[in-house]
């Protein structure tokens, strides 16, 4: 599977995780250059507390189109250390 965000590849992993219809991506198939911290949290009553992460490609900041589990919840323990995304993100195999 690969993430494309303005035309460029900015993770890509044999290994994704699917849960509710999004691919989690191991956090080590990111590029790291094209992610910034996000201060953007939300809470899933099953997953636990999201942290997210602005995607910069070609000086164009797409905010908060990507988001991570750091300390899930033991139901989805499958999904620590991994990153999947949304909005002008295209997930694609």
């Amino acid at each position: 599977m690969k993430a494309i965000c303005n035309g460029q590849v900015i993770a890509e992993s044999e290994t994704t995780v699917v849960v509710e219809g999004n691919h989690y991506f191991p956090r080590a198939s990111l590029a790291d250059e094209f992610f910034t911290t996000s201060q953007t949290t939300s809470i899933c009553s099953w997953k636990g507390t999201a942290h997210y992460l602005n995607v910069v490609v070609h000086g164009k900041t797409e905010a908060d189109a990507a988001w991570h589990y750091p300390n899930p919840k033991p139901a989805a323990a499958e999904i620590e250390d991994r990153v999947a995304f949304w909005g002008a993100i295209e997930v694609s195999s």
